[in-house]
C-alpha cells in the first residue's frame, strides 16, 4: 500500500496508463486479426484495404510504447510480406 502522496499519485497514474495501454493492445490485437482473417480468406483486396489501418495500429502501439521498434517494424514486414504471398 502507497504511503506517501508521491507513491499515492504514482498508482493512480500508473492505473489509468494501465487502462490506456489494454486499449491500445486491443485495438492492434483487433486490426493485425481481421487482416490475417481476410489473407486466409484469400480476400487479397480486402486485406490491402486493412493493411493501412494494422500499420497504423502498429505505429501507434511503438509510438506509445507498447511494442518496440523492431517489434513494430518486424511485425508491419510481416503482414506485409503475407500479402505478397498470398498475391502470388
Amino acid at each position: 500500500m502507497a504511503i506517501t502522496s508521491s507513491a499515492k499519485k504514482a498508482n493512480r497514474v500508473a492505473k489509468r496508463r494501465h487502462v490506456f495501454n489494454l486499449r491500445r493492445k486491443a485495438a492492434l490485437a483487433a486490426a493485425t486479426k481481421s487482416f490475417k482473417k481476410a489473407i486466409a480468406a484469400g480476400d487479397v483486396s480486402g486485406a490491402q484495404a486493412l493493411l493501412p489501418a494494422a500499420q497504423k495500429a502498429i505505429d501507434k502501439a511503438e509510438k506509445q510504447g507498447i511494442l518496440k521498434g523492431n517489434t513494430a517494424d518486424r511485425k508491419k514486414a510481416r503482414l506485409a510480406a503475407s500479402i505478397r504471398r498470398a498475391q502470388a
